[in-house]
């Protein structure tokens, strides 16, 4: 594998090189839970999301860390509108997300911690910080010293001599008189009359945001990882700040790798809650454009550049996502008249449909290109194209079932339409791209799990059992079972699957 990949540390395309071979570690900044998400959330996640799963098809054991901000002004200030509390309003958007998420077909992160359930890990934290003189008090403030991180802005570029921004208005405006430099930021907040306050050595009171992430990553993946996650308007001042802290606490290095998406635009600003021009998931879904439509749409540009949202790009790609998926329910809806193996028997890898065909056959041709271009800084407008290559006779094929030709079974190039099938069923996969059959047909399994899901849970189990945890490794596999698949764990400790 010769993935490379953007990294915005060193504004260079990079060679991935794992910490550990075979594993990967990967921390992404979540959502400040307080209202439903908008399309600008769905990019950053379903780009990622294709990350995820190409690592997972080169073989790689991908652990993967998505946070929630639980805590914070905006939660707080929603608790007070709806007259609740803070816990309630970022416990129903939990659920939200999660929803969103699920429809979307993004993989759920291996864990998902939450600020509030990370009190210990950020008090440490910011004790270090005070201990090695780069944090100080002021009336139960805490603040970090920037001046005390020499390579404060390698990220972000910023100089020490320009005046902070606020952070979408969570910095007070009257921190600044407090503070030894007008970067420094708050690592504690002292407690307000009427807010929710935890206890620390600097009385009662609550974390700030940056130093969140920072014990979050600490606690659930280690000092450095693989590759950290977010969007660009998070260089700064948040990705800088968790820099300069974590590398000054642990004396180590954050990320390798720090990778961000470009923003999605309306009317040439970035869409964004603060500015009112946000349009929801959930909107968009209730007006009836499909799932696997929004991820089209959002793949089809570089997850770098902007993403200019418009009704005629949205109805362009409903357009494309229609002639995809015709080619994508083919074997579902019509394998019998086709004389195809029924789908549930379909457990091919990409590696395993290539050892089908000669090196020199298209099929092959167009795996390593699909394979190439995501090697290519996660090239997939270029990926998608390939699909559509793939999919041409296949939606050609799927035309004349609809007209009803007959004697279709008889066809010479039978086998090698199959395999193409499989090939593009394989390949969608990868970037979360999964059949949607016409309303009122059924294939004769119903829904078709993917095969990204299957591997990731079993990891999941394997290292449930590895800790000892067989309570959870037991209930993986019978939520696998109850979802139609077998797992079969062989001497040498690795585990098969079937369809069942």
């Amino acid at each position: 594998m010769s993935l490379k990949l953007t990294n915005s540390l060193t504004k260079k395309l990079e060679t991935f090189r794992s910490l550990n071979p075979g594993e990967v570690s990967i921390y992404c900044c979540g959502v400040t839970v307080y209202d439903l998400c908008h399309l600008g959330h769905a990019r950053s996640y379903i780009v990622w999301d294709v990350l995820r799963r190409f690592l997972i098809s080169q073989g790689y054991q991908v652990t993967f860390i998505q946070n929630f901000t639980d805590i914070d002004d905006k939660i707080l200030a929603k608790a007070s509108k709806e007259n609740s509390t803070m816990t309630q309003v970022s416990e129903k958007n939990i659920k939200e997300f999660h929803q969103d998420m699920d429809t979307l077909g993004i993989l759920r992160p291996s864990r998902m911690p939450r600020a509030t359930r990370c009190l210990d890990g950020i008090r440490e934290m910011i004790q270090k910080l005070e201990e090695k003189g780069a944090a100080y008090s002021v009336d139960g403030d805490v603040y970090f010293a920037v001046m005390k991180h020499s390579e404060y802005g390698k990220l972000s570029g910023r100089d020490l001599s320009e005046q902070q921004l606020n952070a979408d208005g969570r910095i007070d405006k009257e921190e600044g008189a407090r503070k030894q430099h007008p970067f420094d930021f708050a690592l504690w907040k002292t407690a307000k009359e009427g807010e929710p306050s935890f206890s620390s050595p600097w009385g009662h009171g609550r974390p700030g945001w940056h130093i969140e992430c920072s014990a979050m990553v600490l606690q659930e993946l280690g000092e450095t990882i693989d590759i950290h996650l977010g969007g660009s308007d998070l260089i700064f001042p948040h990705h800088e700040n968790e820099i300069a802290q974590s590398e000054i606490a642990n004396d180590k290095k954050l990320a390798n790798y720090w990778l961000h998406n470009g923003m999605v635009n309306v009317g040439g600003q970035k869409m964004s809650k603060s500015l009112g021009n946000f349009t929801t998931i959930r909107s968009l879904l209730r007006e009836g454009i499909s799932p696997m439509t929004l991820r089209l749409f959002i793949l089809q540009a570089h997850y770098r550049k902007p993403l200019d949202f418009t009704k005629e790009s949205i109805e362009a790609a409903s357009t494309g996502w229609q002639r995809l998926n015709s080619a994508l329910c083919l074997g579902l809806i019509s394998h019998q008249k086709l004389k195809w193996p029924k789908p549930v028997a379909q457990q091919k890898t990409i590696s395993d449909l290539n050892s089908y065909v000669s090196s020199e056959s298209m099929l092959s041709k167009a795996s390593q290109q699909f394979k190439d271009a995501l090697e290519d800084d996660l090239n997939t407008s270029i990926a998608i194209s390939v699909l559509f290559d793939l999919g041409h006779p296949l939606r050609s094929l799927a035309n004349q079932i609809e007209r009803g030709v007959s004697n279709l079974g008889a066809e010479k190039n039978n086998k090698e339409l199959h395999l193409r099938w499989m090939l593009l069923v394989s390949l969608a996969n990868i970037l979360g791209l999964q059949p949607e059959l016409p309303q009122g047909r059924e294939s004769n399994q119903g829904h078709v799990y993917s095969e990204s899901e299957i591997i990731v849970a079993i990891k999941e189990r394997k290292a449930a059992k590895l800790s000892r945890n067989f309570t959870k490794a037991d209930n993986i596999r019978k939520e696998l079972k109850d979802k139609g698949i077998e797992l079969i764990d062989k001497k040498d400790g690795v585990t098969d699957w079937i369809r069942k």
